[in-house]
Order: C-alpha cells, then sequence, then structure tokens
C-alpha cells in the first residue's frame, strides 16, 4: 500500500471516530461485549487513534518548517515535494502546541463517558500526561531555537534518505480500519503498575481490546519522544512517520533518558505516518461550531464515504491560511458539525466533589477537526524527564520563529533545539515573524487552545489528580481550592508552564501517568500484533478462497464450453435424427401406399371383385409363403405375389461350376484364419438371471434420454432378413419402433431389387402395443442379436453393435418377456437371458413329458429358444429325419425297421461312412483348425434354400446366393427318397430336414412352373418324387408327421436333442457320437470384434459356408419322455382311450320348452368362474348350465360310484324353477324374415355375453347371461345381419368376432374380454369401428367361420363359391368346389389347416386353407351342425336324422356312428377336454355323448 493510501485510510478512519463515536452518544458497552472486549475498550482505542493524529500533525508542521528552511537541492526531492504539495492543504499553526481539531478530539475523549468515573479518569490522566510531555517539548523549542536549527541542515540529506529506505506503515491504516470493523480482542500484558491509585480504571483487568486504530505499531510514544529535547536526533525518521516497533520497547527504561533516545535513533523506523499525509481534506472532516445545529448526518456520512479530494486542488483553495474557526470560511462546502457533549461552561464548585460524580467546567470552544494519519512514538518520557527547571528562563526568543519543526506530522508547533536555524513556519502568521516575540508570547501563542482543555481536566478531575499526582514527598501537586482556582481564572499560560515544567510535577506524572499511558501503548502494541496476525490469516484466507473461485471459474468455464459443445452436438444429432425420422416417415409411407394400392387393385380386380367377372381369371396367379405363423410357428399362408414369375430366363448350373470354387473359398478363408489363435470350444459360460431392480436404473436413463425429445433411444442396426442384411438406424420412441434403413450404404445398393421386394421391415414401423415377446438372439455367433415378435404373428430381427447396446434396446422395449407360451413370466431379464436358462426356467420339457404338447411343438420350441429363426438361413430351425423306408407301397408305423435311430447323428446312421469319418478324425493332420468329423454342417443357409426352391420368396432368395442360377439337375432336391439316400452314402451331405416337412405340402410341388431342368436319366425336374407310400404332398406331409409324433420318436427323440442342442453337441460326449463339425460352426470359436476388416470378412464368409450350430441348451442327458402307458390313468390326458365300457351317451337334460336348442356353446375351462354349456333356443330363451369337471375322473384309478351322480351339465336354475325366465329371455325383436339358427347367436368364451343378430334395424346386440339386459347395439351393416361368428379366444378373453349380412358383405370386429364390449374404447362403445370390412360376395352371407390363428376368415354365401379373406381385409382367395357344390351352409375351420365345408343337399368339401380341395364327400342327412376336433383330424356331423357321426377330416373315412336319437339335432360343441359332445336337440333337449377320438387313432388300433 502507498503512503499517500496509508494517509487517506487514517484520514477516513479519524472521520468515521468523529462522526460515530464523538459526535454521537451512543453507548458501546454492547458492542464491547459482544466483541468479548473490556469496558472502555473502543475509548481507550480513540484515545490512542486520537494521540496518534495529534503527533502526526505536529511533525508534519515541523516537518514543514524544515522544508522552508532548507532550500537546497536535496530537500526539493521528488518525494519531499509530493509531500509538501500534499501537507498545504492544511490550515495548521505551526507555532501552537496542538491544532484545535486535536484538542476537541482530546477535550472528546476525556469527557464523552464522563458519567463511567473509573474509565474517565484514566482517560483524562493519559491526557494530561500526553499534553505536559508535548509542552515540555514545545517549551524547551522555544527556548532552544537553535540547536535544532543547526542540525537540521546536517541531517537533511540523512532525513531524506531514511525517508527513501524506511518502511511505509502500509499495514497500519489498514490495520486500523479492521480493527473498528472487526473490534478483534487480544490479550494485554497487565503492566506492574504499583502504587498507581488508578489501577481500578480498567486498563490492567482488560484482557480483550477493541480495536479501532491501535498505537502501538504505529508508535504513539514515539512520536512524543520525536519532540523531545533530543529532538535533533529525531531527524533520522524526518520522513518515517515516527515509530517503528523498536521504538516502543525503550518504554522498559524510564530513568535513564538519553540511553532510551539514543536506542531510539537505532531503532527501526515506525512506517506509521507519512509525512505527505498530513491532513485530509476537509471534505472528510466535520466542522465543529456551535452555532450550527441543524446539519444533515446523512450528508456527514457522505462526505466520510466519499474519496479525499486532491491535495494539489484543494492546496489552491485553502492554502496555508490560519484557521477560522467560523464555518462561513471553510472553502469546502463541507456542512460543519458541532459536538454538543464537549462544549463544557458548568462552573465546578469550590468545594470537593464526592469521587466518581466530578463536576466539569469546559473552557473553551469547539473547532473543526481534521483527520490525519497517525505518526507517534512510545517514547515521550524522554523529553520531561531532561529538561530542567532552569531552562524555563532562557531567551531564544530570536529563534523561536523557526521554532517549529518540519516533521512528517503536523501535530507539535514548536520545541525547537536552539542550536537549529531558524525555519519559516508552514502557515502564515499574522505577524510578519516571529523572532521579535517574547517568550511568554510565544508560549502563550503555543498553549493558548491547550491551556484551556488541561485547566478543565484539572478542575473536573481535581479530586482524582490531586491524589493520584503526588510529589517526591507526597505532597499534593494540584492543591483544589487554591492552585486550581487561581490556574482557572487566570488567562495567562506562565502558570500553567511553570506547574507543568516543574521537575517535581515531571517526577509526579513520569511516576504516576507514565505507566497509564504505557498501559495504553503496549495495550495497542497487542491490539496490533494481534490484528496483524489475523490480517494476515484473514488475507491467507481471502487469498485462497479467491483461488479456488479462480480455479472454479476455470472449471466452470471449461465445463460451460464442453456443455455448449455436448449442447450443440446433441442438437446437431437431434436435427439429423429428425431428418432421417421425417424421411423414414417418407419412406414408410410410401410403402404403405403401394401396399395399400396393391390391396385395392387386388380388391377391384379380383374375379369376384367390383370390377371383375366370373370369366376373368389370370392367365397364371403367383402366389408365396406370408410369413404369418400360426401357434406352432408353422408358416401354412400362401398370398397373392405381385412379383412372381416363372423364371424362365434363369440357367442352370454346370457341373463343372461346382466344388472348384467352394474347395477354393474353403483354402483361403483357412490360410487367411491360420494365423488366429483359436478360441477354446467352452460350454457357454453361464450369465446370471438380473433381476427387475435393473429396470430402475435403465429406466432412470431412459428418463434422461428422455429429455432430449421423443426418442427415447437410437442406434445403429442391422435389419436381419433371410439373405439380406441392411444396415441402418433403429429408433425407439415411447411407443413405437422405428427402422429406417441406410440407402446409401454400399451393401445395400448392391442388393437385388427383386430380393428386396420380398423384404419386410426396411422402413419398418412397430407399435409398442404389437409387440408380443422379444428374444435375444445370435448373429454369425455374435450374442448381439434381438427377435421381436408381433401381434400380427411375424417376427422381425435385429443385430447390434455389442451387448450393451441390446440390454440398452431390451430394457426401451415393453415387458413382454419371451411371451407367454413357455411358462416364464413376462420380464425383461428373461428376453436377456441365455438360451440355457431359458431351457432350465421353462415348464415345456415337463409338458412334454407329460405329452401335453407333441413332439413338433417341443422340437419348434427347443428351435426357437436355442436362436434358431426364419430371418436368418444360417440359423433355420432344425427338425430330424424320423423315418427310413421311403420305397414301400405300404408304410406301416408299426415297425420300428422304419424308423430311424435317433441316437446317432445323421453322419453316423451308415456304419460304413460312420468308419470313415471316425477315421477322418483320428487321422487329423492340418495344425490350423482343430480336428472334425464333418466339414459341412446338418443346417446351412443353402440347404434350407435347396429344401425351399419351388416356392417364393425362397426360388429368389436361391438365385440370389446361387449366380442366378438353379442347380443342376443333378444336384437339385428333386427327390425325397433320394435324399434320403444322399443322407446316407454321400461323405459331403448330413442334412438334417426343417419343420416344413412335417406341415407345409406345397413345398413339393412346382407350382410356378419353374424350369428345373432334365435328369441324366432323362426324367425332367418339376415336383418333387414323393415316396411310393403317399399319392401327394398331402398324405406325405401328414404321415411323416404321424410318425414324428409317434411312439417310437417320442421313445428316442431325446436323444437326437442331446445331439443338437444338449450335451453330445460339443466336447468328449461329441467325439465319442461322431457329432463334431467344423469348429468355426461354435458359438465362441471366434470374437469378431477382434478381427480387422479384411479377417472379418473372410470369417463371417466362412461361418455363412459352415452353418452355425445351436445354442447349447444342456449339458446332461435330456429326460425321456413318459410312455402313453404310464399316462393312461391320468384323468386330463389327452391321448389315451380309457373306459372302453364307457356308455355313448352320458345324459339327456330336457328343458321346459319345447323350443329347438339352435345354439350350444360348451365353454367349461375349469379357470372360469362358470365354467357352463351355454344353450340358446329358437325362441330366444338361452339357459346358462353350469358344467361339473367330473366326467373326466370315470376309469380313473380311485373312481367310486359315488361320483357318479355327479352329471356333467346342470341345468339353470332360473329355468328349471321356471322362477326367473325373464332373466333368460331375449325379447327385442328379430326381423320376421331370419331364419334362427346356429350362426345367429355367439357366446363370450367367459359365458357372460351373448351376441345375438337378425334384428330388424340392421345391427347386432350384446346380452348379459347373467340379467339378460341389453349392453350394446353394434351398427355397420347396410342390411339385417344374418350370421355371427367368434374366433378362438386368447388370454384375456380378447377374439374377433365376424358378422355377415344381407348386404354381401363382412365385417370384423373386435371384442374387448376387458371391457366387455366390441370395440377397444369404453368411452366409444356406441359407435364402435369395425376392424375390416370383407367384400367379395354376390349374395346374402349365410356363414362364416373364422380362425385367429391363422388370421383367415372363411365365409360362404347363399349361392357362389366360399371366400377366404385375412383378418386384415385381404381377398385371398375363392374355395370353387365342385359342380353342384355351389350354396354352402355350414363352415368350420381348424387351426390345422383344414376347411369343412357343407353345402346343400348333403355334400362335404375338405379344402386346405390354401384352396386346394383334398376330399369330398356326400351324405343322405340334412346336416345342421358341423364340428372339428381340437387337433383337425376328425369331424363330428348332425342334422335331421338325429345321427351324431365321427369322420377322419383328411380324406371323409368314416370312424364312428353314435346311437340315433328321435329328435333332429340342430347344434353341437365340444367341452375343453375334448371328451364331451354336447348336441342341442330340435325337441328342445340337450344330450351329452362321451367321446374319445383317440380310439379312433391309429396308434391305438394297430398297437393297444
Amino acid at each position: 500500500m502507498s503512503s499517500e493510501t496509508a494517509v487517506t485510510f487514517l484520514s477516513r478512519l479519524m472521520a468515521m471516530v468523529d462522526v460515530l463515536v464523538f459526535a454521537s452518544s451512543l453507548n458501546f458497552s454492547e458492542i464491547e461485549a459482544e466483541k468479548n472486549m473490556s469496558s472502555g475498550g473502543l475509548m481507550r482505542q480513540c484515545l490512542r487513534l486520537v494521540c496518534c493524529v495529534a503527533v502526526r500533525n505536529c511533525l508534519e508542521c515541523r516537518q514543514r518548517q524544515r522544508d522552508r528552511s532548507c532550500k537546497s537541492s536535496l530537500t526539493s526531492s521528488k518525494s519531499q515535494d509530493s509531500l509538501h504539495s500534499a501537507s498545504t492543504t492544511s490550515k495548521q499553526d505551526p507555532d501552537r502546541l496542538l491544532q484545535d481539531v486535536d484538542i476537541n478530539r482530546l477535550r472528546a475523549v476525556v469527557f464523552r463517558d464522563v458519567d463511567d468515573s473509573k474509565q474517565a479518569q484514566f482517560l483524562a490522566l493519559a491526557v494530561v500526561y500526553f499534553i505536559s510531555v508535548l509542552m515540555v517539548s514545545k517549551y524547551r523549542d522555544i527556548l532552544e531555537p537553535q540547536r535544532e536549527i543547526g542540525r537540521s541542515t546536517s541531517l537533511s540529506g540523512r532525513s531524506i534518505r531514511h525517508e527513501i529506505n524506511s518502511p511505509t506503515s502500509t499495514e497500519h491504516p489498514s490495520t486500523a480500519f479492521s480493527d473498528r470493523d472487526k473490534q478483534t480482542p487480544t490479550p494485554v500484558d497487565d503492566s506492574p503498575r504499583a502504587g498507581l491509585p488508578h489501577t481500578d480504571s480498567g486498563i490492567g483487568e482488560e484482557g480483550h481490546v477493541a480495536g479501532s486504530l491501535n498505537g502501538s505499531e504505529m508508535g504513539l510514544g514515539l512520536g512524543l519522544g520525536l519532540v523531545g529535547r533530543e529532538t535533533d536526533r529525531d531527524r533520522d525518521r524526518d520522513m518515517g512517520g515516527g515509530g517503528g516497533g523498536g521504538g516502543t520497547d525503550l518504554l522498559c527504561s524510564l530513568s535513564d533518558v538519553r540511553r532510551s533516545q539514543e536506542s531510539l535513533l537505532d531503532s527501526p523506523h515506525n512506517p506509521g505516518s507519512n509525512p505527505n499525509s498530513s491532513q485530509a481534506p476537509p471534505s472528510s472532516i466535520s466542522s465543529i461550531s456551535q452555532t450550527n445545529k441543524g446539519i444533515n448526518v446523512k450528508e456527514i456520512l457522505k462526505s466520510l464515504v466519499a474519496a479525499p479530494l486532491d491535495g494539489g486542488d484543494l492546496g489552491q483553495e485553502s492554502g496555508p491560511t490560519p484557521y477560522h474557526p467560523d464555518p462561513a470560511l471553510k472553502t469546502h462546502p463541507m456542512l460543519p458539525m458541532q459536538f454538543h457533549s464537549f462544549d463544557r461552561s458548568v462552573v465546578v464548585p469550590v468545594k470537593k466533589p464526592p469521587p466518581g460524580s466530578l463536576s466539569v467546567n469546559t473552557v473553551g470552544t469547539p473547532t473543526t477537526g481534521g483527520a490525519a494519519t497517525p505518526g507517534s512514538t512510545p517514547n515521550i518520557f524522554a523529553a520531561a524527564t531532561a529538561t530542567p527547571k532552569s531552562m524555563i528562563n532562557t531567551t531564544g526568543a530570536t529563534d523561536s520563529a523557526s521554532s517549529s519543526s518540519s516533521s512528517s506530522s503536523s501535530f507539535v508547533n514548536g520545541a525547537t533545539s536552539k542550536n537549529l536555524p531558524a525555519v519559516q513556519t508552514v502557515a502564515p502568521m499574522p505577524e510578519d515573524t516571529m523572532e521579535n516575540m517574547s517568550i511568554t508570547t510565544k508560549l502563550e501563542r503555543a498553549l493558548e487552545k491547550v491551556a484551556p482543555l488541561l485547566r478543565e481536566i484539572f478542575v473536573d478531575f481535581a479530586p482524582f489528580l490531586s491524589r493520584t499526582l503526588l510529589g517526591s514527598h507526597g505532597q499534593e501537586l494540584l492543591i483544589e481550592g487554591t492552585g486550581l482556582v487561581c490556574m482557572k481564572s487566570s488567562t495567562s499560560v506562565v502558570e500553567l508552564v511553570m506547574l507543568l515544567c516543574s521537575q517535581e510535577w515531571q517526577n509526579s506524572i513520569q511516576k504516576n501517568a507514565g505507566l497509564a499511558f504505557i498501559e495504553l501503548i503496549n495495550e495497542g502494541r497487542l491490539l496490533c500484533h494481534a490484528m496483524k496476525d489475523h490480517i494476515v490469516r484473514v488475507a491467507n484466507e481471502a487469498e485462497f478462497i479467491l483461488n479456488r473461485q479462480r480455479a472454479e471459474d476455470v472449471h466452470k468455464h471449461a465445463e460451460f464450453e464442453s456443455n455448449c459443445a455436448q449442447y450443440a452436438a446433441d442438437r446437431r444429432e437431434e436435427e439429423k435424427m429428425c431428418d432421417h425420422l421425417i424421411s423414414a416417415a417418407k419412406h414408410r409411407d410410401h410403402v404403405t401406399a403401394n401396399q395399400l394400392k396393391q390391396k385395392i387393385l387386388n380388391i377391384l380386380t379380383n374375379k369376384h371383385g367390383a370390377w371383375g367377372t366370373m370369366s376373368q381369371s389370370q392367365l397364371h396367379d403367383f402366389w408365396r409363403l406370408d410369413y404369418w405363423e400360426d401357434d406352432l410357428r408353422r408358416r401354412r399362408r400362401f398370398v397373392r405375389n405381385a412379383f412372381g414369375s416363372t423364371h424362365a430366363d434363369v440357367s442352370l448350373k454346370a457341373l463343372e461350376e461346382y466344388g472348384t470354387e467352394e474347395e477354393e473359398e474353403g483354402v483361403k478363408s483357412k490360410k487367411n484364419f491360420r494365423s488366429q489363435s483359436v478360441v477354446a470350444q467352452n460350454p457357454e459360460a453361464e450369465l446370471m438371471l438380473e433381476g427387475d431392480d435393473d429396470a430402475v436404473s435403465l429406466l432412470q436413463e431412459k428418463e434422461i434420454d428422455n429429455l432430449a425429445g421423443p426418442v427415447v433411444l437410437s442406434t445403429p442396426a442391422q435389419l436381419v432378413a433371410p439373405v439380406v442384411v441392411a444396415r441402418g438406424t433403429l429408433s425407439i420412441t415411447t411407443t413405437e419402433i422405428y427402422f429406417e434403413v441406410d440407402e446409401e450404404d454400399p451393401a445395400f445398393t448392391k442388393t437385388d431389387a427383386k430380393v428386396l421386394a420380398y423384404s419386410e421391415g426396411l422402413h419398418g414401423k412397430w407399435m409398442f402395443s404389437e409387440i408380443r415377446a422379444v428374444f435375444s438372439r445370435r448373429y454369425l455367433l455374435q450374442n448381439t442379436g434381438l427377435e421381436v415378435f408381433m401381434a400380427n404373428r411375424t417376427s422381425v430381427m435385429f443385430n447390434f453393435p455389442d451387448q450393451a447396446t441390446v440390454k440398452r434396446v431390451v430394457y426401451s422395449l415393453p415387458r413382454v418377456g419371451v411371451g407367454t407360451s413357455y411358462g416364464l413370466p413376462q420380464a425383461r431379464r428373461i428376453s436377456l437371458a441365455t438360451p440355457r436358462q431359458l431351457f432350465k426356467s421353462s415348464n415345456m420339457t415337463q409338458r412334454w413329458q407329460r405329452r401335453e404338447i407333441s413332439n413338433f411343438e417341443y422340437l419348434m420350441f427347443l428351435n426357437t429358444i436355442a436362436g434358431r429363426t426364419y430371418n436368418d438361413l444360417n440359423q433355420y430351425p432344425i427338425f430330424p429325419w424320423v423315418l427310413t423306408n421311403y420305397d414301400s407301397e405300404e408304410l406301416d408305423l408299426t415297425l420300428p425297421g422304419n424308423f430311424r435311430d435317433l441316437s446317432k447323428p445323421i453322419g453316423a446312421l451308415n456304419p460304413k461312412r460312420a468308419a470313415f469319418y471316425a477315421e477322418r478324425y483320428e487321422t487329423w493332420d492340418d495344425d490350423s483348425t482343430p480336428p472334425h468329423h464333418y466339414t459341412t454342417l446338418y443346417s446351412t443357409a443353402h440347404s434350407t434354400l435347396m429344401w425351399m426352391l419351388r416356392i417364393e420368396p425362397f426360388t429368389t432368395f436361391f438365385l440370389n446366393a446361387n449366380e442366378n442360377k438353379f442347380d443342376h439337375p443333378e444336384r437339385s432336391f428333386s427327390g425325397i427318397g433320394c435324399s434320403w439316400r444322399n443322407c446316407q452314402r454321400d461323405t459331403a451331405d448330413v442334412k438334417e430336414l426343417i419343420p416344413e416337412f412335417y406341415y407345409l405340402p406345397e413345398m413339393f410341388v412346382n407350382s410356378n412352373e419353374y424350369e428345373l431342368g432334365v435328369r441324366d436319366d432323362g426324367v425332367p425336374v418339376c415336383d418333387v418324387e414323393l415316396p411310393a407310400w403317399a399319392k401327394k404332398p398331402e398324405d406325405f406331409v401328414r404321415i411323416n408327421r404321424m410318425a414324428l409324433e409317434s411312439e417310437f420318436v417320442s421313445c428316442q427323440l431325446h436323444q437326437w436333442i442331446d445331439l443338437i442342442f444338449g450335451y453330445k453337441q460339443r466336447g468328449p460326449e461329441a467325439v465319442r457320437a461322431l457329432n463334431v463339425f467344423d469348429f468355426m460352426s461354435y458359438e465362441g470359436a471366434v470374437n469378431l470384434d477382434n478381427l480387422d476388416v479384411a479377417q472379418r470378412e473372410v470369417i463371417e464368409m466362412q461361418i455363412q459356408a459352415c452353418g452355425q450350430v445351436p445354442s447349447q441348451l444342456l449339458i446332461e442327458p435330456h429326460p425321456p419322455r413318459s410312455s402313453a402307458m404310464h399316462l393312461c390313468f391320468l384323468p386330463q390326458s389327452p391321448l389315451m382311450f380309457k373306459d372302453q365300457m364307457q356308455q355313448d351317451v352320458i345324459m339327456v337334460l330336457k328343458f321346459p320348452s319345447n323350443s329347438p336348442v339352435t345354439h350350444v356353446a360348451a365353454n367349461t375351462l375349469p379357470h372360469l368362474s362358470i365354467p357352463a354349456a351355454v344353450t340358446v333356443t329358437c325362441s330366444r330363451l338361452f339357459a346358462v348350465n353350469r358344467w361339473h369337471n367330473t366326467v373326466g375322473l370315470r376309469g380313473a384309478p380311485g373312481y367310486s360310484l359315488e361320483q357318479a351322480h355327479h352329471l356333467p351339465i346342470e341345468m339353470d336354475p332360473l329355468i328349471a324353477n321356471n322362477s326367473g325366465v325373464n332373466k333368460r329371455q331375449i325379447t327385442d325383436l328379430v326381423d320376421q324374415s331370419i331364419q334362427i339358427n346356429t350362426h345367429c347367436f355367439v357366446v363370450t368364451a367367459d359365458n357372460r355375453y351373448i351376441l345375438v343378430c337378425g334384428f330388424w334395424d340392421k345391427s347386432f346386440r350384446v346380452y348379459s347371461t347373467e340379467t339378460g339386459k341389453l349392453t350394446q347395439i353394434v351398427f355397420g351393416h347396410w342390411d339385417v345381419v344374418t350370421c355371427l361368428a367368434r374366433s378362438e379366444s386368447y388370454i384375456g378373453g380378447d377374439c374377433y368376432i365376424v358378422s355377415g349380412s344381407r348386404d354381401a358383405t363382412l365385417l370384423l370386429w373386435y371384442w374387448s374380454g376387458r371391457h366387455h364390449i366390441i370395440g377397444d374404447n369404453p368411452n366409444n362403445s356406441d359407435y364402435p369401428a369395425p376392424r375390416a370390412v370383407l367384400t367379395g360376395h354376390d349374395h346374402e352371407v349365410v356363414c362364416v367361420s373364422v380362425c385367429a390363428e391363422l388370421g383367415l376368415v372363411i365365409s360362404g354365401a347363399k349361392e357362389g363359391p366360399c371366400l377366404v379373406h385375412t383378418i386384415t381385409g385381404d381377398l385371398l382367395r375363392a374355395l370353387e368346389g365342385p359342380e353342384l357344390c355351389q350354396r354352402p351352409r355350414l363352415i368350420s375351420v381348424s387351426s390345422e389347416g383344414h376347411c369343412i365345408i357343407y353345402y346343400e343337399r348333403g355334400r362335404f368339401c375338405n379344402f386346405s386353407i390354401n384352396g386346394k380341395l383334398l376330399a369330398q364327400m356326400e351324405v343322405n342327412d340334412s346336416t345342421r351342425a358341423i364340428l372339428l376336433s381340437s387337433d383337425g383330424q376328425n369331424l363330428v356331423t348332425g342334422g335331421d336324422n338325429g345321427v351324431v357321426e365321427v369322420w377322419q377330416a383328411c380324406d371323409f373315412k368314416q370312424l364312428y356312428i353314435y346311437p340315433g336319437c328321435d329328435a333332429g339335432i340342430r347344434a353341437m360343441d365340444l367341452s375343453h377336454d375334448q371328451r364331451t359332445l354336447i348336441t342341442g336337440m330340435a325337441s328342445g333337449s340337450i344330450v351329452a355323448f362321451n367321446i374319445d377320438f383317440n380310439r379312433w387313432h391309429y396308434e391305438h388300433q394297430n398297437r393297444y
């Protein structure tokens, strides 16, 4: 801090004290208590400050005098000039002992808190001591001016040098300031003050002193010492400002003045007061005037806070003019201020007042005070004690004019040594010179302002002072009543000087008051040290905090910048994503528009469409396999193929083209791979099934991601479709999945457009509400795929960059697990589970063992969880060859020799070939790859395409993978027997089958008439050659499936599972079983992420060429299936016929009404709230007849006659008692022209609602079976509704309802099992919208059947063919019957794909769902009801003859005829267990028949 700044601080501090302490009557006791200060500490601090400023003012006056006297070049140095210019602003009288402002402040210190007697006495004593010392010094300067002048010149150089070298007190003004603010307590050592009567003043006892400006390091006493006798020595510190820390140490010796003054010279100069700090400009000084009472305190405070004006400017205004107390003469506009409390005009009575109640007599008027900076030294006793009494009479009048010292503060005026030359005073005096003044005049001039203050103190504190200031013999120096009265009445100062300069007084004051002053100084010094430490500590803390904040600012700035960059990047990403989504939406809309256009064209141009004619038919209808899967994951539905062709331009491969390429490719890839390490074929590592708490953390991530916009997750992905893997972007919102292919990807641009036409989902959008299951999948042996199964019975497969992305995607999708089919919870952790975990957790193995599910369904389950999928031809589902006889005319499924040994792999069935493979393994010599038995796998993309060659889209896929050529006729799939023989003989052929061999006869027919060439024996390759025992493809598929479900296969199937999915798949057991394939086929063989691009491409090609082994599901033997004989007596077993002695008819139930029972619905599942057989009569009276599940117990072990009276059906009590018929009667009027039949009613799966049609208002209606009340009316047709049908119901009771009408259309509706209404929205139940409108009929629709599993609606009109529609509204085909089959009346569809239609006059036809007429027959009955068993193998019919007949559905072979009834049959239904047939009779009764379809099963007939 510069010296100017220090002075400014001190000035302001003093000004604050003037206003806040002296000019106010505030009580500081609370502040002192709060800051742990001793009582009176603030006032003592104020005294130190006032003394500092006073000494500084004295020294400044002296310095200016010296400046005037020394006109040498040294004294006009830059620093002296600056000091001089700063000091010329004051209005000071250098001849005065103290300036008016300092006197007024001293008076204020003493008399402010005069009520506090001890404190006031201490302060008064200190002030008396202070003035006494100054007075003696001034007296000496007046008597001996020459010494000072003599020394002045000789020491001027040193003084300047010292001024330059001496440290300026930068810290002290700030210390003082912060002391005032902080009032930091500091301990003070008790100075020994033996015998002092004023020890009760509170100083000695103080432990804590508050600090305004402390006078220790500021050296108050040192400033007093400067004006002592040895003033010549003090020139060393001219500019030093008076008083270093060392100067205070001189207080230890009070007797040896000389020594103390010499040591004072050598002590460090006090940097506290600076010569240029003179007196603060008037802006910070309050003028004290009795006359101005109405002052504005705000103005005063403002002036205190304001920065002081520049000294130079003030100097020009005010100049060194004498001080005038009149405020009108002030040049600065600062308002004068009055110290009210210090204007004493009370006359002291003569008698001695009691202690503590001192009366005060104040002489003198308040004058304007000027703030100054401290500059004093503690050694104040030297001058006093060294002044002999005889010097009083010494004359030095001639020199006295220049006796003012030009010290660095304007505290002291005079006291010059006699040997100093005369120096001009700073302020011009009224007289021209002072040399010709007498000593008395000089003394009076010097003391005229101070004397009244001293007299006031002497008078007001007379009792205390007279007690305290005792002479050397104990006499009172201040004799109360005599000397004081004289002193008070006299205006001369001579008596006062005589008193104060007397040796007795000096000794007494040194002895009695000196210690008080020392104590005051020490207290200030301690305060200063403590405050200095505190300031340093605070400064360090502040610096630390600032540094930390600076670092934080830097960090925050960097963070802000990174956040901005991140935000900008995110925005760019989001914009990119938005653009991407917009373009994706455009593509998707384009695709959808094309599909709609095609659909409309089909509807209109079909020969049953609006623009079609019966004669119009395309030259060739092309069909393709639809991607629709049924419950067993069979794809059986064919749809029109807009891209179909005969591929007439395609050539055949020549034999020479085979072998070379494959060998070269194999060698190349193996060489390429030789350098890479082979990963050990370890069993799949077990992953822990994570708990659902994973959902929490990922949902939080999701919420965070969700802030960016509607897209929850967006990631690069590949859409995996057969023969196409398209790169693109998968985006997931809160309700949908989007995939948008990257059409600029080089691999995509190279893809054949014909292939892309069959690839769905390239611009895909899927709703969350459509998702039914999510499976983890492998792609190229890496666990980075997902397959999502939809409600529309299709699936879509994606491959992702890594497993972490897979997990994020799963947690962004709905919580559906792997669906509801496998007995697993619908949780995301199930979707992420490994195949082995799924296998262990599922209940399917137990169900298969108990024969609740078929072999086909179980194998399909194993394939599905092991990662086999229709979307990746390399991982197509695998099924076994089960038959070995493909040559005989008849196939006997009871002969074990016709079945394959399923305990051996296909390559080990022929002993000779098995020996060849074993020898190859034993003699393996290629070090680059591990030994294996077979070079190709049992399932590859090529083998799959070869099997499916004849049906689209596989034909196109095959050509795309085969250089757009069909295989050479000798190498193609031309016959089933031939392929079997190749699998036994060819060392390179170990193919197993695919599931289509067990359900898809169309794959064996060249329906599109491809030119597949001619074999060497001259036979053209066209349809697949079937075994001799199969007359048509349907026979082969049916018999092959029968063989798969046979007991021989059931007993061995677990061994084949061990080979393909189980513990014999890899490891020593695989070697033992001759079941080791190329190591590149196994999971874990290679980590593609560790390879470079070139290597990765080679390995991927090799994996696709070798095929992929399924995931290993178990590492211990698979349990075998329980035998049929073990299960035959279990009550719920569906397979075995039990009690052959059971009667055909169980019971007959006659209703009171004779109205024919036209509808029967047996919803008998035990989990229903009311298992019942609901019947409806022709008069629309319905009955809810409770069902008792006791029938199955008959014939079981433990069966007793007591249970026999439990008949399966109990009549509805409301009907039986005839009590609540109104709750069972549908009274709404139906159209008169409607003939009530079984098609007019539908009962929901939970038996709670009946849907009825035929009303005149063209509606159909929903009634509650509990109350009989109408709950919903559904409009939509343009004419009377003639028939209704319901699909099978799923979990929750949802199903499809189809209504047919006289308007020749059908409407497909959705029944909500949750809300029990037609339609999804309960708020809009009055106007539900149909899902689809089905057109194509020309006449009134009379019968309809809907199968949700196949997604088909088959309907018949009064005349014309039956039409097959999809549930999306597409007209697939017409089922054209023989000539006389033109009037369909009844339709029944099974999920196995049989469609049985009954026409007028007893004609039956059996169609496949793809339109092929499989069988027909004619009966002599007018059939009123037909029914297919749940497996679709058996047909039950009944009619007017009252006879129930059972037929084999495939060929209408009659299996059984029940005894005839006495009335015609109007309706039929089967119980859920397929054991009881309930018929509604024309006589108004129902009959329950025992039925067991196993009785007519080939195995039962042949083996049991």
